[in-house]
């Protein structure tokens, strides 16, 4: 995994902007901590920060590739899947290979099939490639947008990046927020519209979307989305497959020319992953996997379950870690330290975000960094498999909104009255066009149809925000992810996979259970959803209540003419009176403090001016 950027423009020679290039490719050193690269020309700039897992000695960025007439440079961030199947084809076909890289072979397979190569390539990826001969830069994001890819256009030309810092870096960028990106921040944050990047003039790749720039227009094109078609496999037939589809993803994303882990919490998404990794070493005559769990200082001392929360994961990890013979290694991190490092997260992310959340697992990958450099993660089975309580509780499933932001009363409580009036109108747009957008089959029934919205819903928000949250902080510590349920095979087979299969035996994410039932331990394969675990310590609300009061009491805050002081004192004072989560399952009072003490550092860190 890696860190891109690049500046295309048709006037300026940016031979010549040597300190402004060093200074938007450092932003990215944390993502790409072994080496950096650079390919310069008049017009253009292409920029690369390595964290080295395939390849290590040979596959340096950026990379340069001739075939027949062809000349190609790319800037690479990602892995393919499908990298020997590809690689194999393009020989038969006359192509030589000179490393071992997925860069190289993806460079190649642009170099052959054109921009068609695209929707040949299984990965998670976000990459640019400079064509010598037509002069266009050629992007692109994989379908499920694990990977990320900023750009900012103006007049003559485009300024692209992993993150948005990078763009920023360069001094034609400016960091502006109006009233949309207002909205964003205060109304749907830290969910994000697809696309949208807060900041004034910067725009997203969606996922499954590449463009073509070529320094006046860019066309931009999706080569994957939803869509729906006839399901054809009974319920038994399901299970096998389901069970086929994630062992055949988990065991392609185990190649690595450096030593990995799973991340094992216990809950059943992680469990799948570490028993499949575990077998495969087995197989294979390797080490035993090493696996990682996390939990918080005198978290047992408070722990109180809840809808959401039912049970902390400590009493399922042991049995599971037995059941695979893993090397565990549990990570306690402490509450001052979680609130601490809120800033830290904003830096990783250059947003505010899922707050301590984000804090924690940033605090996890740095410990885990201290030893490794890759690893799988169980994001996005709920998202795809229904494992979310909104999928199973009717009232809130057929209720016209966000179902993880269902109200916007407590985000209003905190805003001074009166400000960004068209609020309300721009939530529901956002909701509606996702539901319009949502391609469904005639045939389907009433709670089908709704299914299928509630997976667009979850698929290109929810899960969104959290795949946002895995890359930033395990890149910002430098440590690769791969997230094995993002498969698009399973993204489409999950779609269009009728409710009562998916859930098997009334169960949340039912079908998995029936996949893995006497491969994991029945505690395991039983245990009710959990999510990823919280502090419920009562230090870590006090450390950010009294944080919010200083901001509070500051008349430099940029946040004083955005948030109401009685409406947030309110939530300090009277915590329990929280109703509802501010977004997702656990943002109650201690999270919506600390979103307030992020908000406060990001308005100041990025030096943001609201127009």
């Amino acid at each position: 995994m890696c860190g891109i950027a690049g500046w295309y423009d048709r006037e300026l020679d940016l031979r010549d902007a040597g300190n402004i290039l060093d200074e938007m490719s450092k932003t990215l050193e944390r993502r790409g901590p072994d080496s950096s690269g650079e390919y310069v020309e008049a017009s253009v700039a292409l920029l690369h920060r390595r964290l080295a897992v395939i390849d290590v000695e040979k596959g340096q960025q950026p990379m340069t590739k001739s075939f027949g007439r062809k000349k190609c440079t790319i800037v690479y961030n990602g892995e393919l899947y499908n990298t020997a199947q590809l690689r194999k084809e393009l020989e038969e076909r006359g192509m030589e290979f000179t490393t071992k890289s997925d860069t190289e072979v993806v460079l190649g397979a642009y170099l052959y099939w054109g921009e068609y190569f695209i929707s040949r390539l299984n990965g998670i990826f976000a990459f640019a490639v400079w064509d010598h001969n037509e002069k266009e830069l050629f992007m692109a994001r994989d379908r499920i947008g694990v990977k990320p890819f900023f750009f900012y256009r103006y007049d003559s030309g485009m300024i692209f990046g992993s993150e948005l810092k990078a763009i920023l870096k360069n001094p034609l960028v400016k960091a502006r927020v109006g009233e949309r990106g207002l909205m964003e921040l205060f109304l749907i944050g830290p969910g994000r519209t697809q696309g949208q990047a807060v900041f004034e003039g910067i725009e997203e790749l969606l996922p499954g979307e590449y463009a073509i720039y070529n320094g006046r227009k860019i066309v931009r094109k999706r080569y994957f989305e939803l869509h729906a078609h006839e399901f054809e496999d009974d319920a038994k037939e399901s299970v096998i497959h389901v069970r086929e589809l994630l062992r055949d993803s988990i065991e392609s994303q185990l190649v690595s020319d450096v030593p990995l882990f799973t991340f094992l919490s216990g809950g059943l998404d992680s469990s799948i992953i570490s028993y499949v990794a575990c077998e495969h070493n087995k197989r294979k005559g390797l080490p035993p996997v090493d696996t990682y769990s996390v939990d918080y200082r005198d978290n047992n001392r408070y722990f109180e379950k809840s809808l959401f929360q039912p049970t902390p994961d400590s009493e399922f990890i042991g049995i599971m870690q037995e059941a695979v013979g893993s090397v565990h290694h549990s990570v306690t991190i402490d509450n001052y330290d979680l609130y601490t490092a809120l800033t830290d997260a904003v830096d990783a992310r250059d947003l505010p975000g899922m707050v301590d959340v984000d804090s924690s697992l940033l605090l996890f990958c740095r410990k885990i960094k201290e030893d490794f450099t890759v690893g799988l993660s169980g994001e996005c089975a709920d998202e795809l498999f229904g494992g979310y309580p909104w999928y199973h509780n009717a009232e809130i499933l057929f209720e016209d909104t966000f179902p993880w932001s269902r109200s916007l009363d407590i985000r209003r409580s905190v805003l001074k009255d009166g400000l960004l009036p068209k609020g309300e109108e721009y939530v529901r747009q956002r909701y509606l066009d996702t539901c319009r957008h949502t391609e469904k089959l005639r045939t389907d029934s009433r709670l089908d149809s709704r299914m299928r919205e509630m997976f667009s819903l979850n698929f290109y928000w929810f899960m969104q925000c959290l795949l946002d949250r895995k890359d930033r902080m395990s890149m910002y510590s430098g440590l690769e992810v791969r997230v094995p349920f993002c498969d698009y095979r399973i993204v489409d087979y999950a779609y269009n996979m009728p409710w009562k299969i998916k859930s098997l035996g009334g169960r949340e994410k039912g079908i998995l259970r029936a996949a893995f039932r006497g491969l994991l331990p029945d505690s395991i394969i039983d245990r009710k959803k959990s999510p990823y675990p919280k502090t419920h310590n009562p230090l870590y609300f006090e450390l950010c209540a009294n944080k919010v009061r200083e901001i509070l009491s500051d008349s430099s805050s940029p946040l004083r003419d955005l948030i109401d002081s009685e409406g947030v004192t309110a939530i300090i004072e009277s915590p329990e009176k929280i109703s509802s989560p501010w977004y997702g399952q656990l943002m109650r009072a201690p999270q919506i403090l600390a979103y307030i003490i992020q908000l406060d550092y990001w308005f100041r860190k990025y030096h943001v001016t609201v127009i």
